[in-house]
């Protein structure tokens, strides 16, 4: 979402200064910073002191996965090859799935505020798994001081268990990708015993795949050879330039909890009762 707006004013000179545009940090967005010596995607935002004051800063990562922070100053950044001054996108009204209801079919309550975060958590595997969560159930989810936090992965996940040492009110759910028999995701959540620990899982791939097609206005997901990077497979069959502007694609295809698979609604369903009922602290 870009905005045409002069934000570095007029000059003292009697010239105009050229137009700079505002442009969203949207999550995958690619820029590069205005020297050149940085090109990554938006992967996350923040608030950070710099030079002495808060100051909005924005997470990049390069094609290798490498991370760096930055600033958003006024014309720090570019974006196809124009100067732009990254801001913070606008909070979009969550979707409603009908009058009176949340996205994710909740009875909407008006004039209920966000509450302090409480020290449970539901965990997921990225940073695409918490978007889409935050889709469908992010108004639920503020109200109940629920936070979603990605992991990069769920490789280590007996050991970050064991290091945010769960209790009775400090529980933990954690929604895993592609929990079936005989998977490695299988495998490695068989070692979380704790009880004030909830592993859910869908059957999907990947959390793209949780979306129903027809969100998309496709009639199923492409079959995707094995060997082939899953994301990149699809893509390329949908004829969409990258995996980024595709994830965009899916993201905006879903509006309420109609959009996604049963299978995904009942998990999370489910973590959020795990990690609010009974909650005393």
């Amino acid at each position: 979402m870009r905005y045409s707006q002069d934000v570095l004013g007029s000059g003292g000179g009697g010239h105009r200064r050229r137009t700079v545009p505002l442009v969203a940090a949207e999550l995958d967005l690619v820029v590069e910073t205005a020297d050149g010596r940085f090109c990554g995607a938006v992967v996350r935002l923040g608030r950070s002191v710099v030079a002495g004051e808060h100051r909005d800063v924005v997470t990049l990562a390069d094609r290798h996965n490498r991370e760096r922070d930055f600033a958003m100053l006024p014309a720090a950044f570019s974006v196809d090859g124009q100067l732009v001054t990254l801001v913070r996108p606008a909070a979009a009204p969550a979707p409603a799935a009908r009058a009176g209801r949340t996205a994710s079919g909740s009875v909407a309550v008006a004039g209920v505020k966000a509450q302090v975060a409480k020290a449970s958590r539901i965990w997921v595997e990225g940073v695409h798994d918490a978007a889409l969560i935050e889709r469908i159930w992010g108004e639920d989810l503020r109200i109940e001081g629920i936070v979603v936090e990605p992991l990069d992965g769920i490789d280590e996940l007996v050991a970050h268990v064991a290091a945010f040492a769960p209790t009775e009110t400090r529980r933990l759910g954690v929604l895993v990708d592609h929990l079936v028999p005989g998977s490695k995701e299988t495998r490695i959540v068989s070692g979380v015993r704790s009880p004030h620990v909830k592993v859910n899982g869908h059957p999907y791939i990947d959390i793209w795949q949780a979306v129903k097609p027809s969100a998309l206005g496709i009639e199923a997901w492409p079959v995707i050879p094995r060997g082939v990077e899953w994301k990149a497979g699809i893509a390329a069959a949908l004829n969409v330039s990258d995996t980024r502007e595709m994830w965009r694609r899916v993201l905006g295809s879903v509006n309420s909890f109609a959009d996604v698979e049963v299978d995904l609604l009942r998990s999370v369903e489910e973590l959020i009762d795990f990690v609010t009922i009974g909650y005393s602290g």
